[in-house]
């Protein structure tokens, strides 16, 4: 049974501890559908530097979109944070629990994004593969994940029971997380690929290279779709939707990046994440299921990349060639789902002998 620990900060008036707030379900709902505000500015954002070449300003639309988000997050939270000190509550024991290091990260965020605008104004607007690695992003990016978040952190001392109903907020948080991960791993999003691309790649045998980009995308987005999945199940259980509310925002923002050209691809993802859900239905991955949760750890990702192979071949007409290649990929994936899966929870410990 898990032990509920109270956050307690010193109320430097009285010199007594107050115990932190819990933010409601509500207040977390808000802040997750916000941050989708935020996180939707960002896609707009993707799909403007794949498909708008010769960008020329920092002042776009689709920047209002993302700022504007950012400035609707942090209203939000600091709302929060002055309703409690309205209560009596003085300083960090006015912070909801888990909205501590957003505090912090909105105030990276804005400095970063000021930052942005000043490293575009000095040197241009990036179109290529720089744009993922500027200075001024990687602080946004980083900053963003500890905003979108908040969510799952508000409710990882929550002892309420782990619904659907309660843990949406936590599920949406980590859904656009994994988005957000991608606009900056792009180069490794297996999903951006058309199924004309996938066919060929794995009908080449390498001797281009397109394969070997392949089966690293391929890996990339299978531990960035699992992660998550694995980390939900450890400490709650996988509930109804936690699959789709993971998987859905890095669709829409795959299509988005690509103009919606992939759309087999998309599609096959799609399938998988509801096969994905009955699997957790039907194994119940949790910490205390071990070998339930290594058994999923390999089972989705073998279900989810034999799927996204083989709904590229029904779209092309005909197999990949090199045989090797798309029967030994799912494999490759479904290995490095189990070792994940281990990785994220050892077996226990054998009793020590009297």
């Amino acid at each position: 049974m898990a032990i509920r620990r109270t956050t307690r900060a010193r109320d430097a008036g009285d010199g007594l501890e107050q115990p932190r707030p819990r933010a409601s379900s509500i207040d977390d709902a808000v802040t997750a559908l916000l941050s989708l505000w935020l996180i939707s500015g960002l896609m707009l954002d993707a799909w403007a530097h794949a498909n708008k070449p010769g960008l020329e300003t920092f002042f776009t639309p689709w920047h209002a979109v993302f700022y504007s988000g950012f400035a609707a997050t942090a209203a939000w939270v600091l709302r929060l944070v002055f309703r409690h000190r309205s209560d009596g509550r003085a300083g960090l024991a006015a912070i909801p629990i888990g909205y501590g290091p957003t505090l912090v990260a909105l105030a990276v965020f804005a400095l970063s994004g000021l930052a942005d605008m000043v490293w575009h104004t000095v040197f241009g607007i990036e179109d290529s593969i720089d744009i993922l690695f500027s200075p001024s992003h990687l602080g946004l990016a980083i900053s963003m994940f500890v905003i979108v978040t908040t969510p799952v952190r508000a409710a990882w001392s929550d002892p309420a029971p782990a619904t659907l109903r309660r843990l949406w907020p936590a599920l949406l948080g980590t859904g656009l997380a994994v988005a957000e991960v991608m606009v900056f791993l792009e180069y490794g999003n297996a999903m951006l690929m058309r199924a004309t691309w996938i066919v060929t790649s794995f009908s080449e045998g390498g001797d281009d290279g397109s394969a070997s980009r392949l089966a690293v995308r391929m890996v990339v987005t299978n531990a960035t779709l699992l992660l998550p999945l694995l980390f939900l199940a450890r400490r709650w259980g996988l509930p109804p939707g936690a699959a789709l509310l993971t998987t859905t925002p890095l669709l829409i923002l795959s299509g988005a990046e690509t103009g919606g050209r992939n759309l087999s691809t998309l599609l096959s993802v799609l399938v998988a994440a509801l096969g994905v859900e009955l699997f957790a239905r039907a194994l119940r991955p949790t910490a205390e299921r071990r070998r339930a949760y290594w058994l999923f750890a390999g089972l989705a990702p073998f279900f989810t990349w034999s799927l996204y192979l083989g709904v590229a071949a029904s779209a092309v007409g005909r197999l990949p060639t090199v045989v090797e290649l798309w029967t030994g990929a799912p494999i490759v994936a479904a290995a490095v789902g189990w070792l994940l899966g281990v990785l994220m929870l050892p077996a226990a410990p054998a009793a020590t002998p009297r």
